[in-house]
């Protein structure tokens, strides 16, 4: 595995067509996964005689079930991409999306939704194969752009998607997850007659169990010692980013006094300046410094951002924190390049899927631990208040974050 991965020729184009696709795969996922976001403790609450506090329990174990499910996965998924090709994964999850998303939309019970959820965090485990297939497509020193603009999806899914749920929830709680199926099997029947595949025969691998799994990628990512060390980077960088979704909605009232429109405002405008910055600066950024300064100066950025958050005393000064913290998210593209030029090209499903089951550790740690932090902080045994405490501490990580990616890549030429 060590070794710089054979690539695709310098001069060869991804083909515009197969590209939208796979842009278009990872927006609707988003948006699918969206559409339920605002919907889905109600959903749950009126299982329970609307019970808000065991249907918010209940909803943290559906969380904390779907990312485990991503976790368990996403090497599985990664493995049969090299095995058999990146375009029947990714079709097969749009479908069994769609499919999930009706099972949901029927569930008469909790048990029944509970089961759409582990349906739905292993087929979602797939975004992870969308990532090789663009590896697979690109040569190197246009990944991180690629990339970035890939990230746009991301972003314009989380803005659209709880928005649009919110509406539909308005008419019925039920109907968010009948247009949540809607998108996936639009997509799915696209990609059937648009999505070519990316990987050749001659370059797939074998698949082994033995690897496919959580346990398993430690050998992959412990052979090579800059792979190795990224992957820890970015686990404690993935780790600091659920401080947000965890905390973000409770800090900001608790201390900004915002209301429920306030705060969806604020996080229309976060995920504004993200797509902003992933589309039109990570590929500029990324050619003029290389992929190793890119990194760097993304979690330099990051780590600043979350300090302004958590120290910040006011509303405004906390939004002036915004597009510091945008800047962040060149770090993800660059780390996502110089993983890819680590591994060959019968590996880059195996690479996708060990990065998403790092990811998917930290978003099972995470939400315990900002939580808690949070309320130590701001009850009555704190030695003083410090509600922005979760958010000095994800500024923390992304600081650790940082020192390992340098000495990971100390001595490393910049491409």
């Amino acid at each position: 595995m060590s070794g710089e991965a054979e690539t695709p020729d310098k001069g060869s184009r991804p083909r515009t067509g197969a590209v939208a696709f796979i842009f278009v795969t990872i927006l609707l996922d988003m948006l699918a996964l969206g559409v339920v976001i605002p919907i889905l403790p109600k959903l749950i609450e009126s299982f329970v005689d609307n019970d808000t506090a065991n249907a918010a329990r209940i909803f943290g174990l559906f969380g904390t079930v779907w990312a485990l499910m991503q976790f368990l996965f996403s090497p599985v998924l990664g493995g049969l991409s090299d095995r058999f090709g990146r375009r029947p994964v990714v079709l097969l999850s749009n479908f069994g999306l769609a499919a999930d998303y009706v099972l949901m939309a029927l569930a008469p019970s909790l048990i029944w939704l509970l089961i759409g959820r582990v349906i739905s965090g292993i087929t979602s485990a797939s975004i992870s194969t969308a990532f090789a297939y663009i590896a697979d497509l690109t040569p190197p020193e246009k990944r991180a752009a690629y990339f970035g603009k890939i990230g746009v999806a991301f972003g314009a899914g989380f803005i659209l998607g709880p928005a649009l749920g919110g509406v539909l929830g308005d008419v019925s709680p039920r109907l968010p997850f009948w247009a949540a199926a809607g998108l996936s099997l639009a997509n799915g029947l696209y990609g059937l007659f648009i999505l070519p595949e990316s990987l050749p025969k001659e370059r797939r691998a074998p698949f082994h169990w033995k690897s496919a799994n959580p346990i398993g990628m430690l050998p992959f990512l412990r052979a090579n010692r800059i792979l190795a060390g990224l992957q820890l980077s970015n686990f404690f960088s993935q780790l600091a980013h659920v401080v947000l979704p965890s905390t973000f909605v409770l800090y900001a009232s608790y201390r900004y006094g915002w209301d429920v429109r306030t705060v969806g405002l604020t996080l229309a405008i976060v995920g504004l300046c993200s797509m902003v910055v992933q589309g039109a600066a990570v590929g500029p950024i990324v050619k003029r410094l290389g992929e190793r300064k890119a990194l760097q100066l993304g979690l330099v950025f990051g780590a600043a951002g979350f300090f302004i958050y958590g120290a910040a005393p006011t509303g405004l000064l906390f939004c002036a924190g915004i597009p510091v913290m945008a800047l962040w998210g060149v770090s993800g593209a660059a780390t996502q390049a110089l993983m890819t030029q680590q591994v060959t090209p019968d590996q880059q499903g195996q690479l996708q899927g060990a990065t998403a089951s790092v990811q998917s550790l930290s978003q099972m740690l995470g939400p315990f631990l900002f939580t808690l932090i949070f309320a130590f902080f701001i009850g009555d045994h704190a030695p003083f208040k410090l509600p922005g405490a979760p958010f000095l501490l994800a500024g923390a990580l992304i600081t650790l974050a940082l020192a390992i990616a340098a000495r990971t890549l100390a001595g490393k030429a910049s491409p």
